[in-house]
């Protein structure tokens, strides 16, 4: 299955997460949300990564405060039907422990929502946070990693989440 990676990002921190995945899934090419074509770029991809930070901490909606704010409203009309995308949200669990990579959710909503099959859920385990809108049926919806208190944890937790979802997809 070739995984196509999307991204959003406001600082570099999560393309660069996306850069390392790249280089993790050898022949996947990896698309700033900011610079393709719309919608159709993710509809025509054979399985999805999806990553995306968390800078409205707090918000209903629009929680990424990136390009995938828009998209995320145009996902749930597209179909989707039973193809696999994986989420990886960035986001910081000490300065924002009560809203740690809530703009998953979003995402996860909105591709459930067009009958896609998410993948790559995780155990919370292991994270140190208050509250996240990402956590559903006692399981973060995708990959939460956090650059700025736990960057020491992102390879190992990149390398399990990847084994993961390849056998997922």
């Amino acid at each position: 299955m070739a995984f196509t990676i999307f991204f959003a990002t406001s600082t570099g921190k999560t393309e660069d997460v996306a850069d390392r995945l790249k280089e993790l899934l050898p022949g996947t090419e990896a698309k700033d949300v900011d610079s393709i074509g719309g919608v159709d770029d993710l509809t025509s991809a054979e399985a999805l990564i999806c990553c995306v930070p968390t800078w409205n901490t707090g918000a209903d909606e629009a929680r990424s405060g990136t390009a995938w704010d828009d998209l995320v409203q145009e996902i749930p009309d597209q179909d989707f039907a039973g193809k696999p995308v994986a989420i990886l949200g960035l986001g910081d669990s000490s300065g924002y422990s009560d809203f740690f990579c809530d703009a998953m959710e979003e995402l996860h909503s909105a591709f459930v929502s067009a009958g896609a099959k998410v993948i790559g859920k995780t155990a919370t385990d292991g994270y140190t946070y208050d509250d996240s809108k990402s956590v559903i049926d006692g399981k973060f919806c995708g990959l939460p990693l956090d650059e700025d208190n736990e960057s020491e944890l992102t390879d190992q937790r990149l390398n399990a989440w990847i084994t993961q979802i390849q056998s997922e997809a």
